[in-house]
């Protein structure tokens, strides 16, 4: 590709200038000699403008913001009309002579089509390049169900249909019956939505209510917020590990407790706060255990309850 093409007869200089690099120093250049009104061809061997200067939090010495400072150039660099963008491309030759001269540009193949481009990612996450594409195993889900598990999950999806926008409420009420999402029934759901697996499990991980893993009967939160934090939430966590035996996204050998830990409950002035299934409690350290038993012993159990 050639930025201006030059006659042989005639040593009549262009008004045309490139420039090379689309850094912070490129992208001023080519704005300040656009303004001049001179036509800019902008070339950078990166698939977009910027260098190096988006990925730094402060510039020095005034510490200003790096992007704030950038970003305006960037869309008046796209916008302006004699500016022409050659992105990931290199410069192969120069031929000529100041003011009259012929670029030589190789220009990479992209495989998609700029003018229809809107950077939604898509064809990164589909490129055949970097993924082969594989074809679907042909595979019977509903023989890896059980009768009983079968007669469930038909029974949920006949409540709310096999829609598209149906897969986050069936999937609900699959964790809410099974306290987590088994792989087959999974696999039978995808089959019977006719929605591919990747994006059921795409649903299924996105969301932290859902759990691809076995969950007790009961689930204990601990809160290890700022507010929980300074209160001594991490003794109290240490005291429920050592209490139940286990870790975080763990569960006990009997399968009736599952520990987690979350960032905020939404109760800081009550805190250091533990959650066992949907009652609150304020705890102390050292009175944990004892909060297990009456959760266990006692069938109703106030929402916020103060052990002393």
């Amino acid at each position: 590709m050639a930025s201006k093409k030059r006659d042989s007869s005639s040593s009549k200089k262009h008004g045309s200038v490139l420039v090379l690099g689309g850094g912070i120093s490129g992208i001023q250049s080519a704005l300040d000699l656009a303004d001049a009104g001179f036509k800019v061809y902008l070339v950078e061997h990166g698939p977009s403008i910027g260098g190096t200067m988006p990925q730094l939090d402060k510039t020095f010495p005034t510490n200003d913001c790096a992007m704030c400072i950038l970003a305006p150039k960037l869309v008046a660099t796209g916008r302006h009309q004699n500016i022409q963008l050659i992105t990931y491309a290199d410069l192969k030759a120069i031929e000529g002579k100041p003011g009259d001269f012929v670029v030589t540009i190789n220009k990479k193949a992209r495989s998609v089509d700029e003018a229809l481009c809107n950077g939604c990612g898509l064809c990164v996450e589909n490129c055949l390049v970097r993924f082969k594409p594989q074809t679907p195993e042909k595979i019977d889900a509903k023989k890896d169900l059980e009768e009983k598990d079968l007669k469930k999950i038909d029974a949920i999806i006949k409540e709310y249909g096999k829609e598209n926008d149906s897969l986050i409420p069936i999937i609900q009420a699959i964790n809410e019956e099974y306290a987590y999402l088994p792989k087959n029934v999974l696999k039978y759901v995808s089959q019977e939505l006719d929605i591919p697996l990747s994006q059921v499990y795409h649903v299924a991980t996105f969301y932290t209510a859902f759990s691809l893993k076995p969950r007790g009967k009961h689930t204990i939160k601990v809160c290890t917020g700022t507010a929980c934090h300074v209160r001594g939430s991490p003794r109290i966590l240490d005291e429920v590990k050592r209490c139940l035996k286990i870790e975080p996204e763990e569960t006990t050998e009997d399968d009736m407790f599952t520990l987690e830990t979350v960032n905020c409950l939404g109760t800081c002035a009550i805190g250091p706060v533990v959650v066992i299934d949907d009652k609150y409690f304020m705890v102390k350290p050292g009175q944990f255990e004892k909060i297990i038993h009456q959760f266990i012993s006692e069938e109703k159990t106030p929402v916020v309850k103060e052990v002393s």
